[in-house]
């Protein structure tokens, strides 16, 4: 084969003889051995992460004589500090702290084990301190990372086809230990690394396994109760209201809101890239200047409303269910400024530091579908549903995942509203999609700063031509 020339797809009668092979037995083992350290380190990042966040907003205000909690000002220093210490991780560290989150969840460059550090630093930073950003993308970083390096330990010339299947497989059990759910972290690493055809099976395969028995360290086995996850958990919400079927009605609400949806998180992202521009060219000044005005805008939405700062701080999956149930405690035009002003914070949070977009368009498409549930006859749980999924796919360009994600988190309220959840997410995708034609595509540009995510190289999930070799 010619440098440079890409393998041969790999045929069904080659993917059959793989999975039925002695190797790839052997390499299940080592993978589901890797799901558990992928599934423990993913718990101890996300435990961290809500650590930091209690002894920042909880135990540090206490200390320095605030006994009721930190008062409506100290985001302020906090979110400054988090720009400083997220800038010093994507310009002195290897690997410029890792994803953008303004690009989604693409599948790019695999982290290597010396650029580990910096992506989890850069979105610690961010995440713990009150950014408006999730832990789905340090995550899908560190999974495959550490997937590696455990294959590696064990056997150092472990060919590349064997390497990454481990690192689809770590994947898989961070985001399904993220989640509680093997389902959802094989629909959406699927729908990011776009993997088809006679290798889907010898990918889904071990990364079920890996995700299924890393799992077991949150839900329990035996006797064992698990590890606690009560405080990082993302659920369904409950309880919600049961809904049965849809109407015409429902239908043509569905689309209105699906559209609006999609129109708003296409200005959020663009606004993402635009503030990226910025932040690329001088991230120890932008990024310490958007910590503030992402404070300043918690601190005006509280003072306008009454309401918590914590509501625009954050990424929202904490905050969620309380969102939801407590939907008679919030006003119209409360819904509205916290959509407005949490979503300017997630639009300058997209393009400066470093996480995941998932948790805040999940949130505010809660938002939007508490304002949807004013509208005659368009009851709570379908609004809702609806309103995750259009902003979930809006901001992903995952239209499987987020009709998925939409579902599970609302099934406590039955199952009448996926048809609503579909039409919903079709509608937010094709709007998105058409607006993305429109708009110009300066992320290119970005990368002259080089702080910009290298373009995606060939996909990190090659076809192997053999079985692999543990």
């Amino acid at each position: 084969m010619a440098d440079g020339a890409q393998p041969p797809e790999l045929t069904a009668d080659q993917a059959t003889a793989t999975l039925a092979s002695k190797r790839f037995a052997v390499l299940l083992v080592l993978v589901a051995v890797v799901g558990v350290i992928v599934s423990f380190a993913t718990w101890v990042y996300l435990e961290l992460i809500h650590q930091i966040t209690q002894e920042l907003y909880t135990h540090l205000p206490h200390a320095l004589g605030y006994p009721h909690g930190a008062p409506e000002w100290w985001s302020l220093p906090v979110l400054a500090i988090a720009g400083v210490i997220a800038a010093l991780a994507i310009t002195r560290l290897p690997g410029n702290g890792g994803h953008i989150p303004a690009n989604g969840l693409a599948a790019g460059k695999p982290v290597t084990p010396s650029e580990l550090p910096g992506v989890l630093l850069a979105a610690l930073a961010g995440i713990g301190f009150g950014i408006v950003l999730g832990p789905e993308a340090p995550l899908m970083a560190l999974g495959p990372a550490l997937a590696v390096i455990t294959i590696t330990l064990v056997r150092r010339d472990s060919p590349p086809s064997v390497l990454q299947l481990v690192a689809a497989a770590g994947a898989f059990a961070a985001v399904s230990f993220l989640f509680v759910s093997p389902l959802v972290a094989a629909i959406l690493i699927i729908e990011v690394t776009a993997i088809g055809g006679a290798r889907l099976p010898l990918v889904v395969v071990p990364g079920l396994l890996a995700a299924g028995i890393g799992s077991l360290l949150a839900t329990g086995f035996a006797s064992w109760s698990g590890l606690n996850r009560s405080a990082i958990a993302l659920g369904p919400i409950e309880p919600l209201p049961a809904f049965s079927h849809p109407g015409w009605g429902q239908f043509g609400w569905t689309i209105a809101i699906a559209i609006a949806v999609a129109v708003v998180a296409h200005v959020l992202v663009r606004g993402g890239l635009e503030t990226l521009k910025i932040a690329a060219l001088r991230p120890m000044v932008v990024l310490p200047v958007v910590g503030l005005i992402v404070a300043g805008l918690a601190i005006a939405f509280s003072q306008a409303t009454g309401k918590s700062t914590n509501e625009v701080l954050f990424s929202g999956e904490s905050g969620l269910g309380g969102l939801v149930t407590g939907a008679g405690s919030w006003s119209l035009s409360a819904l509205a400024l916290l959509i407005a002003f949490k979503g300017l914070g997630y639009s300058l949070s997209l393009g400066s530091f470093r996480g995941g977009p998932t948790f805040p368009a999940i949130f505010l498409g809660a938002a939007a579908g508490l304002m949807a549930s004013h509208l005659p006859g368009f009851p709570l749980t379908p609004a809702v549903a609806v309103g995750m999924g259009a902003a979930t796919v809006a901001i992903l360009k995952l239209p499987l995942s987020a009709v998925v994600l939409a579902t599970l988190l609302t099934n406590k309220g039955g199952t009448g509203d996926e048809p609503l959840i579909i039409v919903g997410v079709v509608v937010a995708y094709l709007v998105t999609l058409a607006l993305g034609r429109r708009a110009a595509s300066p992320a290119s540009s970005d990368a002259a700063a080089g702080l910009a995510e290298p373009a995606p190289a060939k996909p990190p999930l090659a076809p192997a031509t053999t079985a692999p070799s543990p």
